[in-house]
């Protein structure tokens, strides 16, 4: 027992090993079963980290989180969808995450980022740019809800204190997933479909990333929705008042 406390490391050979210095002559096979006797090698396990204590909160207030759900009316920019979505280039032999972030009613763009991974780096890329746009287009950040899952990045402290801190956002969390994220599924399958083969071709991702951005201005300045009267998106919010003359997606 005191070499299990002093090393924890050690697995039944290396303290068999260590018996022999001290003077003692055990056979390794006693040494072994006394280690599955007394679990002397537990303490060598690594350790299960600690569940995620806001996954937790969750989990007890269910459908609670989800704040969209309970809306009547969504206005203008009030809502916006997000998550992470795999885009697949380099002919085939690569792959690159991609997380817009979608205006519920106006179906903009505000803001998106392009990386090889999805990770909380790239989320707070893609917010500064949504960020950017709604202060443009004179929007204030306390009367916006950001709806998303409940992916790791989504639940971070970084994710956390910037949305909700520091923006003063609120936060709405899917409760099961993307069932109840559809309208960020909609864009993220149609968009992916239609550029497919823009996407398919692009040699390194910082050609993807320019075939991205070409797009997505495309989508939020030309591209027709018949949702919204067979206009585009910053035609709709012209119409409704709002000052969107340049929305940038570099």
């Amino acid at each position: 027992m005191e070499i299990a406390e002093e090393h924890h490391g050690y697995g039944y050979r290396r303290t068999t090993a260590e018996l022999h210095h001290r003077g003692y002559c055990n056979n390794h096979k006693v040494i072994e079963k006394l280690n599955r006797l007394w679990y002397l090698s537990l303490g060598r396990k690594v350790k299960v980290p600690k569940p995620n204590p806001l996954f937790q909160l969750l989990k007890e207030v269910g459908g609670e989180s989800n704040l969209v759900r309970k809306l009547k009316e969504i206005d203008i920019l009030e809502v916006l969808y997000t998550d992470f979505t795999e885009i697949i280039y380099g002919k085939g032999k690569l792959k690159a995450q991609l997380m817009p972030i979608v205006d519920h009613r106006s179906k903009l763009v505000a803001g998106h980022a392009l990386g090889p991974g999805a990770n909380t780096d790239l989320a707070l890329k893609a917010w500064g740019r949504a960020k950017r746009c709604l202060n443009h287009l004179g929007k204030p950040l306390e009367n916006v809800i950001i709806h998303h899952d409940k992916d790791g990045v989504y639940l971070s402290h970084r994710w956390l204190n910037e949305i909700v801190i520091k923006s003063r956002v609120r936060i709405s969390y899917s409760e099961r997933g993307a069932k109840e994220n559809v309208h960020m599924e909609s864009f993220n399958g149609h968009f992916k479909q239609e550029n497919r083969d823009l996407f398919w071709e692009q040699e390194d991702i910082e050609a993807l990333r320019n075939i991205v951005n070409e797009r997505l201005r495309y989508y939020n300045y030309k591209r027709r929705h018949s949702s919204l009267g067979n206009i585009s998106p910053i035609e709709y919010l012209k119409k409704k008042g709002l000052r969107a003359s340049e929305v940038s997606h570099k």
